[in-house]
């Protein structure tokens, strides 16, 4: 298993090879050819160094969930299930945050927008972005109370828009005006750091991909969050191709009823090369961009 993902500037004969390590904050441990994992010298929680960024994709069973901080500030998209709330709550605190400059909800499902319910009330918020759509569920009228109740600023950016958080920078790029379900609706986001980029799926499905596609905004990132979990309904070949990412992520729940990843996706990553990391089989993946590098880290459970 490759453990580091290079920026896209290195030849695919050096793209499983690890850079020297970053920052001086953080020890690095050499655990197996090819793998370097950090290891912080406080056990309170997660300390990036100077111009460093950690993404976590949160093992919150089948649902979504992904911490995003810097020294001073900190992003959280989607939160799973409700009864998931408590594991990021754990995250949150363990990293030190004690303000989400954002709180992206992808769209209204449950297993998206659950555990915010339980976080919205337990630390500072900004804002909350989200899409301009709504759902007829408690758990959806539920997150809506929190936010009022703590009188939390909401916006719904624009495909284009771009937004902050210190050194963590997005642009939007859906959802796109497409006709479909609440999934084709997410919120999808995509972060740059120096050569080093992210892109942030949510649910969104085929024609949410093939919006993007088109749409002419610059899809190229190292990393991609698969779509719904790895279903067959997104992640198609044109947008992986758009994507062409080095490495993917699929937050997916171990023996899941739905199948997922379904095998057709898993295909179409390997056959293009690219790595894949899924929560059910490593439970949280946490990794950190310099800018230069991304590299994977060691989670503190």
């Amino acid at each position: 298993m490759a453990g580091s993902i290079r920026n896209r500037k290195s030849d695919k004969k050096q793209q499983r090879n690890l850079g020297r390590p970053f920052g001086f904050t953080m020890v690095f441990v050499l655990l197996f050819a090819l793998v370097y994992t950090f290891v912080f010298p406080n056990t309170s929680g997660f300390a990036p160094g100077d111009n460093e960024i950690i993404v976590a994709f949160l093992d919150v069973g089948q649902g979504d969930s992904i911490l995003i901080w810097s020294r001073d500030n900190a992003v959280l998209i989607d939160g799973g299930e409700f009864r998931q709330r408590d594991v990021v709550m754990g995250y949150i605190r363990r990293a030190g945050i004690s303000r989400l400059d954002y709180v992206i909800a992808t769209h209204p499902h449950s297993d998206h927008i659950g555990g915010l319910v339980g976080v919205l009330g337990q630390v500072e918020v900004g804002q909350v972005l989200m899409p301009d759509v709504v759902h007829t569920t408690a758990t959806f009228e539920n997150f809506i109370s929190i936010i009022e109740n703590n009188q939390i600023s909401v916006a719904s950016p624009e495909v284009g828009e771009r937004f902050q958080a210190g050194i963590i920078e997005f642009i939007v790029l859906a959802p796109q005006p497409v006709a479909g379900n609440l999934n084709d609706a997410s919120l999808v986001v995509r972060m740059q750091h120096g050569e080093t980029s992210f892109i942030f799926t949510g649910d969104a499905e085929a024609a949410s991909e093939r919006a993007m596609v088109v749409s002419g905004l610059d899809l190229n990132s190292d990393v991609l969050k698969v779509g719904h979990h790895g279903s067959r309904t997104s992640t198609t070949a044109a947008f992986l191709d758009a994507v062409s990412p080095r490495a993917a992520v699929i937050s997916v729940g171990a023996n899941n009823q739905f199948g997922h990843p379904h095998a057709d996706v898993m295909t179409r990553l390997y056959e293009r090369g690219i790595v894949v990391y899924r929560t059910d089989d490593m439970g949280t993946i946490m990794m950190a961009t310099n800018g230069e590098k991304i590299v994977l880290v060691q989670s503190m459970e």
